[in-house]
């Protein structure tokens, strides 16, 4: 199960709709106790993609240590990464499933319009070959 806090969950939504009609991305900070994952921390990131910014996203690996840093600076677990899709569901597509990392959770926004509408969390298989849907929670669901 992956909880996001109320104010990490605010500036994800926030990043989503101001990108919008791009992709944004970003990574998730948190604690890990067993199953259960609870963001505190969101850090916004560049989508980097060269190709079309509102059906893709890339992320820089030095962002992602950073972020990796930031979280043991901090004290904390890199939980996983958030992205958004633009005028569509928040599905794990197969270039999602291809460029995942079996050990982190994956938070995905759909964004309608502009304006948030719902948000799944996938957690993928260690070959990327299939993603569970994980229980995901945030403080207006």
């Amino acid at each position: 199960m992956v909880h996001i806090e109320r104010a990490p969950w605010r500036e994800m939504v926030n990043h989503a709709q101001a990108v919008y009609p791009n992709e944004c991305c970003g990574a998730m900070l948190g604690t890990v106790d067993g199953d259960n994952k609870v963001v505190t921390v969101a850090m916004l990131l560049d989508n980097v993609s060269q190709g079309s910014q509102a059906a893709r996203y890339e992320l820089r690996p030095e962002d992602l240590l950073k972020a990796d840093r930031e979280a043991r600076r901090l004290g904390l677990d890199m939980i996983g990464i958030y992205h958004s899709h633009p005028d569509c569901g928040a599905y794990f597509s197969e270039t999602d499933l291809k460029n995942s990392c079996p050990w982190y959770s994956f938070v995905v926004l759909s964004i309608q319009n502009g304006s948030f509408d719902h948000a799944n969390s996938w957690l993928p298989n260690a070959e990327q070959t299939h993603a569970e849907k994980e229980e995901l929670t945030w403080p207006e669901s």
